[in-house]
């Protein structure tokens, strides 16, 4: 793909600030209510629901604000003291996991939604970005929520592999046994100081990997959902690294997202909407609700969910990641 860089600029700024406003505007400053600082995870369906992986998504984005002068420093510094403190003594979890959708205001658990494992991580990732950030007491209470997090407990010991949710109604469920979004997962929890895992649960999950067109040899995940070969690039640096195996998931995204362009160039006719220059099918909420839109390679009927509806995010997202090589980003940019 070639990129050009003053139009690129242009457009990874715009929708920068654009998603600094969804954080922004889509939460909870009322000091009076027990879910201060929560964030919706849909500013149109759901008004009242927070999500705790888009909490630890506007964590980062208090950063971004800061750097590019969009909120003050006092500002960002108290609302994320705050929103720490409503995690701390406020949201309910169990072994230090959260559930996935909690009350905007009561921050009670909605919906028996699951303990999940990914959003906890998602939140987590942010908290310690902005402790790093901050430092001082905002530092010590980030670490203080990841040091409780039990890892072993959500690990299934016959597989080695953790399990994908956990109810109190029917305990566990599932499992994350196919490469997805979740390397942040394995990252945060063999590195944990309190309750770490094995690194060979690292290797106990599935690297399936196919071609598109002349993109060889992709590990492609499930559903072929943008996100999933991006939630994790945006705390962790791969670029430049290889596991044990010769992996490298930085280009491996790259390779899953240009496939995924492919794929709505070849698809044009069926979907008037796919083209050159309009792909990047990532989950979102469409015409019929949320759909985890995708595209090949993967390993399901993505046809099923796939009605022409492309998320400019999934693009962008692909483009915050891999012009930072040429930008020289100083990774205030995500």
């Amino acid at each position: 793909m070639r990129i050009i860089k003053c139009n690129g600029e242009k457009l990874l700024l715009k929708e920068l600030k654009g998603c600094f406003n969804f954080f922004n505007k889509e939460i909870n400053l009322d000091k009076q209510t027990r879910g201060y600082g929560l964030i919706r995870d849909k500013s149109v369906i759901h008004k009242d629901i927070a999500s705790v992986a888009s909490v630890g998504y506007g964590f980062s984005s208090l950063i971004v604000g800061v750097e590019h002068k969009w909120i003050s420093y006092e500002s960002a510094y108290e609302r994320a003291n705050k929103t720490l403190d409503t995690f701390l003594y406020n949201v309910e979890n169990i072994h230090g996991f959260f559930y996935h959708f909690i009350n905007m205001r009561t921050a009670k658990r909605e919906w028996n939604c699951e303990l999940s494992i990914i959003d906890t991580a998602i939140f987590i990732c942010g908290a310690l970005t902005i402790g790093e950030y901050f430092g001082g007491e905002i530092k010590q209470k980030a670490e203080q929520l990841y040091n409780q997090i039990d890892w072993e407990w959500y690990r299934n010991k016959d597989t080695n592999q953790f399990y994908m949710g956990y109810t109190k109604e029917k305990g566990f469920w599932g499992s994350w046994d196919m490469y997805a979004e979740q390397l942040m997962v394995y990252v945060l929890s063999v590195a944990s100081k309190t309750y770490p895992v094995s690194t060979s649960i690292y290797q106990a999950f599935e690297k399936r990997k196919a071609d598109y067109k002349q993109i060889k040899d992709i590990i492609a995940t499930y559903c072929g959902t943008l996100f999933t070969y991006q939630f994790s690039h945006a705390w962790i640096n791969f670029q430049n690294l290889k596991d044990n195996e010769g992996i490298d998931w930085f280009e491996n995204s790259i390779k899953a997202t240009k496939a995924n362009r492919f794929y709505c160039i070849d698809k044009k006719e069926i979907y008037p909407t796919y083209n050159e220059n309009s792909w990047g099918l990532t989950s979102c909420v469409g015409p019929n609700g949320y759909k985890a839109y995708g595209a090949q390679p993967c390993f399901m009927n993505i046809e099923m969910e796939n009605d022409g509806t492309v998320a400019p995010c999934g693009a962008v997202r692909f483009n915050c990641i891999y012009t930072k090589r040429i930008y020289k980003s100083n990774g205030i940019f995500l």
